[in-house]
């Protein structure tokens, strides 16, 4: 697959779709730009890659909206030395948006279809993370812990504790929380007891489930 100047000038009309939503960081604008997205999506849905809406991927998953990646990703700011854990690796699109922006990046994924395409896409397209693991997001990496920041790209039922716990202090998690329809909250670690939480919407994402598959 190639990434034509016709697909760069695709991300490029995105990015502005993004800026015209109230995607401000440039950062995360910029990562968008450059990462060709249609590379991490089927075949079929190819000439749809660079319009802002979820597609499906392997086991009954999707690849999230640039918005919601753009939306999650600016809210954390994340900085450069910054540790970052990401729940639900999925297609890997979401991780490489990431790993421009850090260069210490762990994603967990409990799909082992997608651990393992996933991992292969991101080693053959340069955007390696430190660390893909085959595991159970609700569990975290506590062995790597703890973390400036943790992204979440699975509706959770309720917030893992153990999530927060694998927080540095000052650092922050964002995450959807809802059966259904979920809501964004934001939380930021103030002290080893204290967490500050804040609400951000309404948005729709596939469930976080359990366990490994």
């Amino acid at each position: 697959m190639l990434d034509t100047s016709k697909h760069k000038g695709l991300r490029k009309r995105l990015v502005e779709e993004l800026i015209n939503k109230g995607i401000d960081s440039k950062m995360v604008l910029n990562a968008i730009l450059n990462i060709p997205r249609h590379f991490f999506i089927d075949n079929d849905f190819e000439s749809h890659a660079y319009i802002d809406k979820a597609f499906p991927i392997d086991s009954n998953q999707t690849i999230s909206q640039p918005y919601t990646v753009a939306f999650q990703t600016s809210v954390l700011e994340i900085e450069k030395n910054d540790k970052v854990l990401e729940i639900g690796t999925g297609s890997g699109y979401q991780t490489a948006v990431l790993v421009k922006l850090s260069s210490n990046v762990y994603t967990i994924e409990r799909q082992h279809v997608l651990y393992r395409k996933s991992m292969k896409r991101l080693n053959m397209l340069g955007y390696s993370p430190k660390l893909i693991k085959y595991g159970d997001g609700y569990l975290g990496l506590p062995e790597h812990a703890p973390f400036d920041k943790i992204l979440v790209t699975a509706g959770a039922s309720e917030i893992p504790k153990k999530l927060l716990l694998q927080l540095k202090i000052g650092g922050k998690i964002i995450i959807p929380v809802g059966d259904m329809n979920q809501e964004m909250i934001l939380i930021n670690r103030k002290s080893e007891t204290k967490f500050e939480k804040k609400k951000l919407g309404k948005f729709n994402f596939v469930p976080m489930l359990k366990k490994v598959n």
